[in-house]
């Protein structure tokens, strides 16, 4: 199984709430770049956008690691459109990337994701992906 991951945004909201949870290890990991990370424009756009939501700002966010995630990730450019429809299209281009790149999609949402629509993309629970990274 490729270590590379692309992060739903989700992870990285409920990483930022709950620190000391195992979402929170997940980006632990990505930080000490024991997990690459890849991020495309829409990916960094996303993120940022979300965590900088005033409503998520009395609750730390957005959290102090984003800069350097966002600086350790591997920048790739935006992958080719999704050819098929999902639940919620602005998710697509997660994906997109991890299929472009070869790597795992991690999200807490699976149902985003649902198996007729993958193409082969693994998508990976939060805990599921956490079990398959070095300690």
């Amino acid at each position: 199984m490729s270590r590379a991951v692309v992060l739903d945004t989700n992870i990285l909201v409920s990483a930022a709430l709950k620190l000391g949870s195992d979402i929170a290890r997940i980006l632990e990991r990505v930080l000490l770049r024991q997990a690459p990370v890849y991020v495309c424009p829409s990916i960094v756009a996303e993120y940022r956008e979300v965590l900088n939501r005033p409503k998520l700002r009395p609750k730390g966010l957005p959290p102090a690691w984003l800069p350097r995630l966002l600086q350790i990730a591997f920048h790739e450019p935006e992958p080719a459109p999704w050819p098929q429809e999902g639940p919620d299209p602005d998710d697509l281009v997660f994906l997109a990337l991890a299929k472009a790149i070869g790597a795992v999609l991690v999200t807490g949402n699976q149902a985003d994701f649902p198996a007729e629509i993958r193409d082969g993309v693994n998508v990976m629970s939060p805990l599921e992906y956490l079990g398959q990274i070095p300690e």
